[in-house]
């Protein structure tokens, strides 16, 4: 990926909104990833469904405007 804004970080938002952390997966941050991911799956089930959106769209922000 090479820097905030480009194609690649799009997709990679993109990525992240549909499943937390796919987007971090796809810049190879692996341990923010992860991070991402299981926070998704326990808010979604602290929440009972309701609040877990919220880690979808940060961790979107966070693929959008990563940089190296």
């Amino acid at each position: 990926m090479a820097e905030q804004g480009s194609g690649g970080n799009v997709i990679a938002a993109l990525a992240s909104f549909l499943i937390a952390g796919l987007g971090q997966l796809v810049q190879g941050r692996l341990i923010a990833a992860a991070i991402h991911f299981v926070l998704a799956g326990v808010v979604w089930a602290v929440s009972f469904g309701t609040m877990g959106w919220v880690v979808h769209i940060y961790s979107a922000y966070s693929a959008a405007t990563w940089t190296k």
